[in-house]
């Protein structure tokens, strides 16, 4: 009588297809993460431990310093999500026109608001300069900041 077993084939699970399903998965959130951030100039913005959202479509205005600068004494201004920074002296003219753009005379709720996306490192002399712009223009200025977890 034979008593010997007979060797058993081991379970085996065919992988071969799931790294191209997690590549794509990967390749899905990247590009829908960078499309869900619409602000792409990266700025460190203050801390708040409250928040309040504006209703309207804001004008979005962000001052930060030039990374290329170690002394930290260049400040660019951009305007919405521009690629290229505006000088601080043409800033009041685009305000200017955005204002004149936004507000409808029978409206008087249609003011201009601007978001002021300030880098957390500027001095408070920086801030004042953008804040006092908006404030000859008699535009509504709201400081961006991030919350602080409790």
């Amino acid at each position: 009588m034979n008593l010997r077993r007979r060797a058993r084939e081991e379970a085996e699970v065919d992988s071969s297809s799931l790294s191209d399903i997690m590549f794509f998965l990967l390749l899905f959130f990247l590009i829908a993460s960078t499309l869900a951030n619409p602000n792409v100039i990266k700025i460190m913005l203050p801390k708040a431990k409250t928040t309040t959202t504006v209703q309207t479509k804001p004008l979005i205005l962000t001052v930060k310093f030039d990374e290329r600068d170690a002394s930290k004494s260049t400040i660019l201004y951009f305007i919405d999500s521009e690629k290229s920074p505006l000088p601080l002296n043409e800033i009041e003219a685009r305000l200017t026109a955005a204002r004149d753009n936004a507000e409808d005379p029978e409206n008087p709720e249609s003011r201009l608001n601007v978001v002021l996306r300030l880098d957390r490192n500027l001095t408070v002399q920086q801030m004042v300069d953008v804040m006092e712009i908006g404030a000859n223009l008699g535009i509504r200025m709201v400081l961006a900041t991030d919350k602080t977890r409790s």
